[in-house]
């Protein structure tokens, strides 16, 4: 899913319209439109603050809308400088192996 696609569907499932919405976050509605529609020239991609925003109003994982317009959330980042070579592994793993491991994960965090 894209970032403008998640952002429409969030919106429309809190029965936002994007006249309403554009105030909220502090933008004009075009723009949003432009954002929902995947119509941005390079320098007007949103930025963190505006998807902080855009979470809180919508009530959304900050993290997942960051993540879906290519920006890396600050703790991620902090996680995969501080264990490099975990990471570059996790990255080398197939789709299967990973839902995989996420299971495992899930199930021990319940166990705790």
């Amino acid at each position: 899913m894209l970032f403008g696609e998640r952002v429409r569907e969030l919106r429309k499932a809190q029965g936002l319209t994007l006249r309403q919405l554009a105030p909220m976050v502090g933008v004009g509605f075009t723009y949003l439109s432009r954002v929902e529609n995947g119509r941005l020239n390079y320098g007007d991609y949103p930025s963190e603050a505006l998807i902080h925003k855009l979470a809180e109003v919508l009530k959304a994982d900050e993290d997942e809308l960051l993540i879906l317009a290519e920006k890396i959330p600050e703790r991620i980042k902090r996680r995969v400088l501080e264990r490099p070579e975990l990471f570059g592994k996790l990255a080398e793993l197939d789709d299967e192996v990973l839902e995989d491991l996420l299971q495992q994960v899930g199930k021990s965090k319940a166990s705790r």
